[in-house]
């Protein structure tokens, strides 16, 4: 599997590569705007994602803006969309919402819990 994460703290980053390269290839970007340019080469290079992992709060540009961007990448069936996990500490009910507007798969609230990662990655046939 092809991960890209999308993370600007260093300690949840560095656990998340940890967690998620038992998984597969994980990309690292900080912001919003180096996700958005990696998923591009990706799709450029035909070496797509199968799974993004964008946090909401993050600089230059922020998890919703890199999931619209993403999303209007790809210029795909629904059914054939990346699979995205929004991963933050905002969890109430609007932040929640727009997630899911904007096209997100799984919304998962920090701190991360490795048991429902999991199981939110079997639920999308990831692993």
């Amino acid at each position: 599997m092809k991960i890209l994460l999308a993370e600007d703290d260093y300690a949840t980053r560095k656990f998340m590569v940890s967690f998620l390269s038992q998984y597969g290839e994980c990309d690292v970007t900080v912001d919003g705007m180096e996700a958005v340019d990696a998923f591009l080469m990706a799709l450029e290079d035909e070496e797509p994602y199968d799974l993004v992992c964008l946090d909401i709060m993050m600089p230059v540009m922020d998890g919703y803006q890199a999931l619209m961007g993403i999303r209007n990448l790809e210029n795909i069936p629904k059914e054939n969309e990346v699979k995205v996990i929004m991963t933050t500490a905002l969890n109430e009910e609007q932040n929640v919402k727009m997630a899911f507007d904007l096209g997100c798969t799984i919304y998962s609230g920090k701190p991360i819990d490795q048991t429902r990662f999991e199981q939110a990655l079997k639920k999308l046939n990831l692993i």
